[in-house]
């Protein structure tokens, strides 16, 4: 894969100076998240970035990396899709992420903290993430001790068969320890987004970004 190519995106203008990007999960594409900017920001503030992941796999749609083990992504397909997604937002797009906040669900939110935590990166404005984990995988490591006071929403199913909610909350105790502001939501939910956190996702994002 060409590290360097261009992922596909689609991008709502904004009205104010923030950017949100959100990143689909396993199977889906740069489509299946564009739907929440209005939800989670009506008043369309914020500029907002859908990326598709690079890899075409069985059953279908698009995904980030291959999957040998739930929490430990395949390092040659991650670290390709890693380095292409960077170039995408970084280069082509030229993001801010001192005013960005990166987030999404299962694989993206993977991708999202891959982003949000990996060392040398520049921190984000903060990270949202839906029912994924902070990736175990060769070649990647995370940051958390250099990003003080980081604002992250985690929000993870206890009913999750995909990606067990024991993953949600090594995410929080390890960011915790990091001294991140996270806040934490687990709801008797399968592998999905709980409508019922949406309005918490909606009043974190207003409040962060204001």
């Amino acid at each position: 894969m060409n590290v360097n190519a261009t992922l596909p995106v689609r991008v709502r203008e904004e009205r104010g100076d923030h950017t949100l990007v959100l990143l689909h999960g396993r199977g889906a594409d740069e489509h299946d998240l564009f739907g929440l900017f209005d939800v989670l920001d009506p008043e369309r503030r914020l500029r907002g970035i859908t990326v598709g992941g690079p890899l075409f796999l069985p059953p279908g749609g698009r995904h980030w990396y291959v999957v040998p083990r739930v929490g430990f992504p395949d390092p040659q397909t991650f670290a390709d899709s890693y380095a292409a997604l960077q170039h995408t937002l970084d280069e082509e797009l030229g993001v801010d992420w001192a005013t960005t906040v990166v987030g999404g669900f299962s694989q993206g939110t993977v991708m999202s903290y891959a982003l949000g935590l990996g060392a040398g990166r520049p921190a984000a404005a903060g990270i949202l993430a839906l029912s994924g984990f902070i990736p175990t995988v060769d070649g990647w490591s995370a940051d958390v001790t250099d990003r003080p006071n980081l604002p992250v929403l985690i929000a993870h199913g206890t009913h999750d068969p995909v990606i067990s909610v024991e993953f949600g909350r090594r995410a929080r105790r390890l960011l915790d320890d990091g001294g991140a502001r996270v806040e934490y939501h687990e709801t008797p939910t399968s592998h999905a987004i709980d409508p019922g956190v949406v309005p918490e996702m909606r009043r974190w994002l207003a409040d962060l970004t204001a």
